[in-house]
C-alpha cells in the first residue's frame, strides 16, 4: 500500500474542507447520527445511519450496510476503512437528512481529515464529528461539572471542543466535519442531548448497529403503530 500517496490524498481532500458555516438551512427538519463499526473480525465493514427528526429528535429512518473491508487499519487512515460503508448506507436513506452526526473525528485529526470530515466531502452534506477519546490536540484541565467546556488547540489553532456532556463520563470530543464552523457545531450537539453522554443521533445509530434494548423497543412500537 502506497502510503505516501495515501498522505497526499488525505491532505489535498483536507485543504477542500469548509470549515464556515455553509448549511444551506436556518433549521434542519431531518439530522442524521453515524456510526461505523467491524464484523467477522474485521473483514466485514457495517454502517448504520439513523435519521431524526429535528428538533423533536424522534427516529424516522435507519439503514444499515455491511461491506467488504476494502483496506486494513492503519493509525491516523481509518476514514479510508470506513467512508465507503457509510457512503453505501447513504445511499440506501429514503429521507435524506441535511446534517449528519459522525461518531468519530472531524478535523480534530493530525492530517485534518477524520471520517466525518472525509464523508461529509464526498457526500457533500453539512458534518460534525463527535469523537469519544481525543485522537490529537492539547486543552486545558476541564472542570468536574456538566457543560464545562474547553478548547481543543493544535498546532497553534482551534480544531475542535473539549466537552462534558454528563456527570462522572469522560467528555466528548466535538470538531467541525464539513461545512460547519466550530461554534455552530457545538450548538447542535448541546441541542442534541437527551440526558445521556452521546447526542441523541449518534446514540441512536449505535444501537442501531449493535441491536441495543432502545432499539428493540422502537422496533416493538413501530410495528405496533403499523398495525
Amino acid at each position: 500500500m502506497d502510503m505516501q500517496a495515501l498522505r497526499e490524498e488525505q491532505m489535498e481532500k483536507a485543504s477542500q474542507i469548509v470549515r464556515i458555516d455553509d448549511l444551506g438551512f436556518e433549521q434542519p427538519t431531518l439530522i442524521a447520527g453515524a456510526d461505523v463499526g467491524f464484523e467477522q473480525g474485521g473483514e466485514v465493514t457495517r454502517a448504520a445511519i439513523a435519521v431524526l427528526r429535528y428538533p423533536s429528535l424522534e427516529l424516522v429512518e435507519y439503514q444499515i450496510a455491511r461491506i467488504e473491508t476494502q483496506m486494513p487499519y492503519i493509525p491516523g487512515f481509518l476514514s479510508f476503512r470506513e467512508y465507503p460503508a457509510l457512503l453505501k448506507a447513504w445511499g440506501m436513506l429514503q429521507h435524506r437528512p441535511q446534517l449528519v452526526v459522525v461518531d468519530g473525528q472531524g478535523i480534530a485529526h493530525p492530517r485534518r481529515l477524520g471520517v466525518a470530515s472525509h464523508f461529509g466531502l464526498l457526500a457533500d452534506v453539512p458534518t460534525i464529528g463527535v469523537a469519544k477519546s481525543r485522537l490529537c490536540g492539547q486543552f486545558a484541565p476541564l472542570d468536574n461539572a456538566v457543560g464545562a467546556l474547553q478548547p481543543l488547540n493544535d498546532k497553534q489553532e482551534q480544531i475542535g471542543w473539549v466537552w462534558r456532556s454528563k456527570a462522572r463520563c469522560n467528555p466528548l470530543f466535538i470538531s467541525t466535519g464539513h461545512r460547519i464552523s466550530l461554534p455552530t457545531a457545538l450548538s447542535f450537539i448541546q441541542s442534541c442531548m437527551r440526558g445521556y453522554r452521546l447526542p441523541e443521533p449518534t446514540r441512536w445509530a449505535d444501537a442501531i448497529a449493535s441491536n441495543r434494548p432502545a432499539f428493540q423497543r422502537w422496533l416493538l412500537q413501530d410495528s405496533d403503530n403499523r398495525v
